[in-house]
């Protein structure tokens, strides 16, 4: 049978509550995620050898970067997606920006409409 393993896959590091309750995953998911996560992770980081044809054709398949038909593949990379970096976007610019340098249009104290010396 393939993804043999006798532990059932947990990430508690970026599901503290588990797979089933993360809101991430099908509960169909979240199963072949227990069931086979352990042997995919495995073989993923190099760990473990391909036993048969479909394990390794889940293996070219990551390699590749593209799941295809394949449900083990599918599954395992929405994983690596959800858990992945979170992107961020951004609605105004980080502050400095590209002129702080030249000093052509920040913002500086003191430098604009006159200074309380000049009031008598």
């Amino acid at each position: 049978m393939s993804f043999e393993s006798d532990k059932r896959f947990n990430d508690f590091k970026h599901f503290p509550r588990g797979l089933r309750r993360s809101g991430e995953f099908t509960v169909a998911e979240a199963d072949s995620l227990e069931k086979y996560g352990t042997a995919m992770l495995a073989l993923y980081q190099g760990n473990l050898t391909p036993r048969d044809d479909i394990e390794s054709a889940f293996l070219e398949q990551i390699k590749s970067g593209s799941a295809g038909s394949n449900p083990y593949a599918k599954v395992w990379f929405k994983y690596l997606k959800v858990i992945g970096p979170k992107r961020v976007h951004r609605l105004c610019t980080v502050a400095g920006g590209a002129n702080e340098e030249t000093g052509g249009g920040g913002f500086e104290g003191g430098s604009g409409g006159g200074s309380d010396e000049s009031i008598d």
